[in-house]
């Protein structure tokens, strides 16, 4: 017999009972409040197409680099989940096959966000009342195949049914945008925004750099064969965003470093590195001089800046140079930021017109550099736990690490970085509990009176995603 599916409703709730009311009455207070969704990789097209969902298989595993990860490191080839290599290797086709080997294996997920998440999705969205296992694959297949082929299920409904305000996806400067605009053009009212991710022009180590330089010249018909030219490009790029409903930037490089070169300096370092053959140290010294470059320019187009440093990306070169990017092998690292940012803090740190959203992978920085950081610096603001710790445990972690130096007001709500669109309520319902939990526990230590602990939610929960990323 297949085991009962079941999502008990004080989960993630403290034990003691006192302590699990305040939380029960916090989180009933915020639960059903609007989803503010400020960074993320959902795909435009869907909602520009508004085109049925693809099977169980390309929808739910395919795009998920979580699956990736876990299953790979238990020997599932990837495959047999699908993904084929670029030099053509076969892989699997059968879409009932690849969810047969997923259920058959999702047991390697107990106790990790991931389940959490997925258990949520098939309970919530799709009504399923038993667990997912090897028996129950075909009900599984055959219920969420059939429900995605509802009008209802369509995305700009489910956008709707998920109750959220906005979506930021994320998009590169050599993006057209014409799914954003096409959105536009339709009268939809769902509020789907882009945001600028310039790393493919502004990083020297990005696979094809040389060839994007010269891609933002012919779409700006800007000179990047110079500085000057170059950064005007970046400016022209920027304004296109910000006028297709852009309210922020992003940027994920390897550290946080940052550079305040001379113009001099900083052209010469250009000329090294814009054919592409940059050394090791060239490189990283440019990717800082163009953070206090997009700082800048921050002030001046009024655009949030978020930095999300401390990923090794594609560290495994097998899988890397076999399957491309996204294959769940992106490993945190150790992150300075004291002395990374201080040319940077230095240069703008301390303009009332910037918003940085510092983000990290390396939690040992949160209470000894970040929150200090943030608890001075008018600029910056804290990025919630991301990625590797978006999970009950990491959101904990983050809270009574950075409260006591920071407070809540330098950090910026919640956001669900995520390309799984059906897991975004999911993923926002454990921060929203996450924080209730944390919140109750302040009240029954008489650290916060329960009228301030309501309005902390409401703010944690919607006002501060909304605020700091001016929504």
């Amino acid at each position: 017999m297949p085991r009962p599916l079941q999502l008990h409703p004080d989960r993630l709730f403290p034990v003691d009972n006192t302590q699990r009311d305040i939380a029960r009455k916090l989180y009933e207070s915020v639960r059903d409040l609007p989803i503010i969704s400020p960074h993320g990789h959902t795909d435009p097209s869907w909602f520009a197409g508004n085109q049925p969902f693809g099977n169980p298989a390309e929808l739910l595993i395919k795009p998920d680099h979580y699956v990736f990860r876990m299953l790979y490191s238990q020997g599932v080839p990837l495959e047999s989940l699908g993904i084929a290599g670029r030099e053509g290797t076969p892989a699997e086709t059968d879409p009932r096959a690849i969810w047969q080997r997923f259920a058959e294996h999702y047991h390697l997920f107990r106790g990790t966000p991931s389940r959490m998440w997925l258990d949520t999705v098939f309970h919530d969205v799709f009504e399923l009342d038993v667990a997912l296992d090897a028996s129950t694959a075909e009900l599984y297949y055959e219920r969420i195949d059939s429900y995605l082929k509802k009008p209802e299920f369509l995305p700009r409904a489910l956008f709707e049914r998920f109750n959220i305000e906005v979506i930021a996806t994320t998009e590169s400067p050599l993006d057209d945008l014409r799914h954003h605009q096409k959105i536009l053009d339709s009268g939809w009212s769902g509020r789907i925004i882009t945001a600028y991710r310039p790393d493919p022009v502004l990083d020297p180590d990005y696979e094809g750099f040389a060839d994007n330089l010269r891609k933002l010249a012919e779409i700006t018909g800007e000179d990047t064969g110079n500085y000057a030219g170059y950064l005007a490009a970046l400016k022209n790029r920027r304004e296109f965003f910000r006028q297709m409903g852009a309210t922020s930037t992003d940027h994920g490089h390897p550290t946080a470093t940052t550079a305040n070169l001379s113009p001099a300096e900083a052209e010469a370092l250009f000329n090294r590195v814009r054919g592409g053959g940059a050394s090791s140290e060239d490189a990283e010294l440019f990717r800082g001089q163009m953070l206090t470059e997009m700082a800048r320019m921050s002030i001046e187009d009024g655009l949030v800046m978020q930095i999300h440093p401390g990923s090794v990306r594609n560290h495994n070169k097998v899988v890397f140079d076999k399957y491309g990017r996204d294959k769940g092998c992106d490993i945190p690292s150790r992150t300075d930021y004291v002395h990374a940012l201080r040319p940077l803090l230095e240069a703008v740190g301390n303009e009332p017109n910037l918003t940085v959203i510092l983000f990290t992978l390396d939690e040992t920085s949160y209470s000894r550099e970040l929150a200090p950081l943030a608890g001075h610096y008018p600029a910056l603001r804290l990025g919630p736990a991301w990625w590797f710790h978006d999970s009950p445990e990491g959101m904990r972690r983050f809270r009574e690490q950075v409260t006591e130096t920071a407070g809540f007001y330098n950090t910026v709500g919640f956001n669900d970085d995520t390309r799984a669109f059906l897991s975004i309520p999911a993923r926002h319902d454990v921060a929203r509990r996450m924080d209730c939990n944390f919140l109750s526990q302040l009240v029954c230590e008489h650290r916060l009176a329960k009228d301030e602990a309501f309005e902390l939610a409401h703010d944690l929960s919607y006002a501060l995603a909304k605020r700091a990323y001016k929504l």
